[in-house]
C-alpha cells in the first residue's frame, strides 16, 4: 500500500489504494520513471527507490477521527440501476458514510473494512485510511464553494501543474499530462470506449469544465439502453454516471469524467468517453483550461 499511496500522491495515479500488486501500480511506477528520466521498466529498482526518497517522508497510513459531519451525509441508500428511478433521487449521492470515506481517501469499502474491522462508524471514533490527505487546498478563487468542497471531499490538493497537453492512450489504458515542456507530470488509469462506442482516435481539445453537472439520459445514444426509456435527468452527485466532473471536448457528446465506480477503471467499457476515478477527474480539472490539446492515441 505505501507505493500506492506515494505515487499517488505525486499524480501518478494506482487507481483504487488497496494494498495489492498489479498492472496499475506497474504503470504508475513507469510513469514516475519516465519523469524522473528513468529507465521505464515499472520494477522499484534501487534507482527508481532513490528517486522516490526524497518524497517518502509520509507514512502509508494515517489514523482520523470521525466527526459528526463526516456521518452527516445526506446519503440516498443504495443507487438503483434503472435512470427513471435514479432521477427521482434528491441527488445522485453517497449511498452510505463509507462509500463517502472510501472515496475521500482514494480506496473502496472492502480495504477500509480490512483496515478497520466491521464495526459502525461513529462520532469520535478513529480510523485507519491511506495517508491521501492533501498537501495544498487554497483552491482557484473563482471556483463555486460546493466544487471546492468536493475537491476537498476527494482529497484533492490545489497544487497541480498545468497541463500543456493531454495523451489518451489506449494500448495501456492510461491518460498522461504533459507539460509546456513536453515533461510528463501526471498520469491515470482511464476507461475508454467499446466495440460499440470505440475510443475517438485523433486530435481533439478541451472546450470547458462542468463542475457537478446534472446528467441528461438520452436513450438514443445509448446502444444498451432498454425499450421503453425515455430522456430522464439525473441531479448532480459523485454517484452520477458521469461523476463529479466533465471535460468537454469539441467532439459531440464526447468528454472526459468522473465515475460512480472506481475500481472498474481500465476494467470495463465505455460508450465512447474517458472515465477516471472521480478523484483523478477532479485533479485533472484543475490541470487543463478551454483550448488544452487532447490527444487520443492506439
Amino acid at each position: 500500500m505505501a507505493e500506492q499511496v506515494l505515487l499517488d500522491r505525486l499524480g501518478f495515479g494506482p487507481g483504487v489504494i488497496d494494498g495489492r500488486p498489479g498492472s496499475f501500480l506497474v504503470q504508475a511506477v513507469k510513469g514516475f520513471q519516465q519523469s524522473q528520466g528513468i529507465e521505464p521498466t515499472g520494477s522499484l529498482d534501487p534507482v527508481t527507490t532513490k528517486a522516490l526518497a526524497p518524497f517518502a517522508g509520509t507514512s502509508a497510513t494515517v489514523d482520523v477521527t470521525l466527526t459528526q459531519a463526516d456521518l452527516a451525509g445526506p446519503f440516498v441508500g443504495p443507487i438503483p440501476h434503472d435512470p427513471a428511478e435514479q432521477a427521482k433521487l434528491p441527488a445522485m449521492g453517497y449511498a452510505d458514510a463509507i462509500e463517502e470515506l472510501a472515496e475521500r481517501y482514494h480506496t473502496t469499502k472492502p480495504t477500509l473494512i480490512a483496515l478497520n474491522g466491521a464495526d459502525p462508524l461513529k462520532p469520535g471514533a478513529k480510523i485507519h485510511v491511506p495517508n491521501v490527505v492533501p498537501a495544498k487546498s487554497d483552491y482557484p478563487a473563482g471556483l463555486k464553494p460546493e466544487w471546492k468542497a468536493m475537491l476537498a471531499q476527494l482529497s484533492v490538493s490545489s497544487d497541480q501543474p498545468v497541463a500543456a497537453k493531454i495523451v489518451v492512450d489506449k494500448s495501456d489504458k492510461m491518460l498522461r499530462v504533459y507539460d509546456a515542456q513536453d515533461k510528463l507530470v501526471a498520469q491515470f488509469p482511464a476507461t475508454m470506449g467499446s466495440e460499440h462506442d470505440p475510443l475517438p482516435i485523433g486530435n481533439w481539445k478541451i472546450q470547458g469544465t462542468s463542475y457537478l453537472p446534472s446528467f441528461h439520459y438520452n436513450p438514443q445514444l445509448f446502444w444498451d439502453a432498454k425499450p421503453g426509456d425515455i430522456k430522464e435527468t439525473l441531479k448532480p452527485g459523485p454517484n452520477g454516471p458521469v461523476g463529479v466532473v466533465w471535460m468537454d471536448l469539441d467532439k459531440e457528446h464526447y468528454g472526459i469524467h468522473g465515475t460512480p465506480t472506481p475500481e472498474t477503471i481500465g476494467r470495463t467499457t465505455s460508450h465512447g468517453c474517458i472515465r477516471l476515478t472521480n478523484w483523478d477527474a477532479a485533479r485533472l480539472s484543475l490541470m487543463v483550461k478551454p483550448g488544452t490539446p487532447a490527444i487520443f492515441q492506439e
